[in-house]
């Protein structure tokens, strides 16, 4: 049933009820009265029978009674009249032919007290009997002692009064049914105006209702349909304007979000609302993302940010970034979280060959580069700039991780996405950076580096107060490769000592290409037996070199001068100084040779 016919049937239950109530109280109400009106009725006549039958003892005319009775019996409205004699008169005066008729009469007679009886019957007479004792008294007048042998109180008789109250009924029944007619026509137009009335409020609740019940399901397209006049016309106006305005606004959200995110539907609820909270939650993190890389310092840091979005917000534990350099076609892996299940390096990454996602669970052994089968894999490429793609590797042990994971791409890629700009800024600046402490020839670390390092590194830091061996390397009789073979085979040469001395250096300390065929070697945390020996070990493997010159090759010898450096000051340029004095005295003694500095060296 409808919200209409619910509130109109209410309202004509209510009514019916209370006319129904109306009804039962006039009844009640007609039926009280007349039977206080009989009583009353009632009352009076006992009393003028007692006063006469008073008056008739008093004036000796008893036997004439009868009567004065019969004329009292009809008056209106009295079925029957009767006295009753009691029992102490009975025995003053002898039994007469007034005794009792029944029961009640003998109760009252022996009580002393008034008894009322009501005789109703819907279809049938109505009666009602009363039957009231008189009792000895003394007033201004008379003394009931005087005739009877009684004491004050004593009861002498009583009178049976019968009164008809069919007359009461059928006024009753006239006034209850024409009040009954006139209150059912006046429900019947109040019904008729309430209806007239609320029936235009009703139906556009009606129409609300249907309105917000498709928007609670997500549905903002349906509006409110029907002629309305009045208020309910402007209702109607305002809801249907109100679900425009909402709807346009959805669209127009949907429409944008689209330039911010990758597949932004993606868990799409029933309801547009939700799914744009959700979109701005979103779009409110990827925002903090971008705001906190902006002020990373360098492209390790920015991929550390990410790995840690990974880890917290998508719950993933084991995967690894690759960085692919387009241009010199060169592939590195710059993070690696828990494990390396895979090879990249050394015959270049499946994903970022095709420029597809590799995905361990569309075929078998899709990728020959992992070597643990037993994990699930997914590799994604991404083209951050023309020179640089990036490959998130993400290795997975369960196929119900795999598909959480694998739903939660388009979520991922938004935060790659966002990256991008920062990537790119920063592997530019790293670029940079590298190529202004980078010598273009060798790709040595150039001077402009070691001032750098020596304020950042041995200063300061981990190596900070711990000697450090310097060692100075210069290539013998330089300058007759330049001028017998060209300058082209003096960089070869050149080129031939800086890979000897990184090959011998590894990750010990840094080289230096201090300018021309001078070569610095530091050395941090070390000694002078740990110096000599690396020196030694360089001066060999220089020597031991082929440096090609058109057909024919040749092999050329090193001088090194090496000092130890106490690191205790800022004196570093003190002992590159001393450093230099030994590399002199090498050369002054006959070359191909390690010397340490002493203090009696000039």
């Amino acid at each position: 049933m409808n919200s209409k016919k619910n509130v109109l049937v209410t309202i004509g239950i209510i009514m019916f009820v209370m006319l129904l109530f109306l009804i039962i109280n006039i009844t009640v109400n007609l039926r009280n009265f007349g039977f206080q009106s009989a009583d009353t009725k009632a009352q009076l006549i006992a009393q003028s029978v007692k006063n006469g039958l008073t008056a008739h003892m008093v004036n000796g005319i008893m036997d004439k009674r009868d009567f004065f009775i019969d004329q009292t019996k009809k008056l209106a409205n009295i079925d029957d009249i009767w006295i009753i004699r009691g029992p102490k008169v009975e025995k003053q005066y002898g039994p007469s032919k007034e005794f009792e008729r029944d029961n009640i009469d003998k109760q009252v007679l022996k009580t002393g007290k008034t008894i009322k009886k009501i005789n109703e019957s819907l279809l049938g007479h109505n009666s009602y009997r009363i039957t009231i004792p008189y009792k000895a008294e003394k007033t201004s007048t008379i003394d009931c002692r005087q005739c009877h042998d009684v004491q004050l109180g004593d009861t002498l008789g009583a009178i049976s009064i019968v009164m008809n109250m069919d007359d009461l009924k059928q006024i009753s029944a006239k006034v209850i049914g024409y009040t009954a007619l006139i209150s059912f026509l006046l429900v019947v137009i109040i019904l008729i105006y309430i209806r007239k009335l609320i029936v235009p409020y009703l139906s556009i609740f009606k129409e609300i209702q249907r309105v917000m019940n498709k928007a609670n399901d997500g549905n903002y397209t349906v509006r409110i349909q029907g002629d309305y006049n009045g208020e309910s016309k402007d209702v109607s106006t305002w809801i249907n304007n109100h679900m425009d305005k909402v709807q346009h606004s959805l669209d127009s959200i949907e429409d944008k979000i689209d330039i911010f995110l990758t597949a932004h539907r993606i868990n799409a609820t029933k309801d547009p609302f939700i799914d744009v909270e959700n979109t701005v939650e979103r779009l409110a993190d990827i925002y903090n993302f971008k705001k906190t890389i902006e002020h990373d310092e360098n492209i390790m840091e920015v991929y550390k940010r990410f790995a840690v979005v990974l880890e917290d917000k998508f719950k993933i534990a084991n995967f690894n970034f690759i960085e692919a350099d387009t241009t010199n076609k060169k592939t590195s892996i710059v993070y690696v979280s828990k494990e390396l299940i895979c090879d990249p390096i050394s015959d270049g990454c499946r994903s970022d060959r095709t420029n597809t996602l590799v995905d361990s669970c569309q075929f078998t052994h899709v990728c020959d580069k992992f070597t643990d089968d037993t994990k699930f894999y997914l590799c994604m490429p991404y083209s951050i700039s023309n020179d640089l793609d990036f490959v998130l590797s993400i290795i997975l042990d369960t196929k119900e991780e795999y598909d959480r994971v694998r739903d939660l791409l388009p979520l991922i890629e938004d935060y790659v996405n966002t990256a991008k700009p920062e990537i790119v800024s920063k592997k530019l600046m790293q670029i940079l950076e590298k190529s202004a402490f980078t010598d273009p020839l060798t790709t040595l670390f150039n001077r402009k580096y070691l001032e750098t390092y020596i304020d950042t590194t041995l200063y300061a830091g981990a190596y900070k107060n711990k000697p450090c061996g310097l060692m100075m390397v210069d290539i013998d009789f330089f300058k007759l490769i330049n001028d017998n073979y060209g300058h082209d085979v003096g960089d070869i040469a050149i080129k031939t000592i800086s890979n000897t001395l990184l090959d011998v250096v590894s990750d010990k300390g840094i080289v230096v290409r201090f300018g021309g065929e001078e070569f610095i070697v530091v050395l941090p945390d070390s000694n002078d037996e740990e110096i000599l020996n690396t020196a030694e070990e360089v001066r060999i493997a220089f020597s031991q070199q082929k440096i090609q010159a058109g057909k024919e090759t040749f092999s050329k010898t090193v001088s090194i001068g090496v000092s130890l450096f106490p690191n205790k000051q800022q004196d570093f340029w003190k002992y590159i100084k001393q450093t230099d004095i030994a590399l002199y005295e090498a050369k002054q003694t006959g070359r191909n040779k390690v010397v340490r500095y002493t203090e009696n060296m000039v």
